[in-house]
């Protein structure tokens, strides 16, 4: 019987590209946890006509939608994760907000992928610690990789 693979999800990071143009500047999010990659989904087109066997719907694969990734993480105001978000949120109107992100996995593994920040949402609770929920819209594909 072999060993299982199965690793914890410690160690994972997650940067967002400081331009939307040029993506070779990262600002990592600091102190993230509770990480939902992105999750594709292909769109099903119906495509039944009056002669589909024995009456039933007939559907084709359309479209893949990147769908959404977001994270849980301490809001820490004024950190560089935080600004970041806040400068992505309040570019004027005709901007793009469109960043190129990048998860790397505790063994090296990475998703990088083209986003739109969606929400960035905090919460400051009386008595427990503060946080933030951060959602982006992925746009494109979702390229994995690996990081040494």
């Amino acid at each position: 019987m072999a060993a299982s693979g199965a690793l914890l999800g410690y160690g994972t990071t997650f940067v967002i590209a400081t331009s939307g143009n040029s993506p070779t500047d990262y600002v990592s999010v600091g102190e993230i946890y509770d990480v939902t990659p992105p999750s594709a989904e292909v769109d099903q087109v119906e495509v039944t006509h009056m002669q589909s066997d024995n009456r039933r719907r007939e559907f084709i694969s359309g479209l893949i939608d990147g769908g959404e990734c977001s994270f849980e993480m301490n809001f820490i105001p004024g950190s560089a994760g935080d600004l970041e978000l806040i400068e992505i949120l309040t570019l004027a109107l005709g901007v793009s907000r469109r960043r190129q992100c990048r998860i790397r996995y505790p063994n090296g593994v990475t998703e990088t992928f083209f986003a739109e920040l969606q929400q960035y949402q905090p919460s400051v609770p009386t008595d427990d610690r503060m946080t933030a929920t951060v959602t982006f819209k992925v746009t494109g594909d979702v390229t994995r990789g690996f990081l040494t």
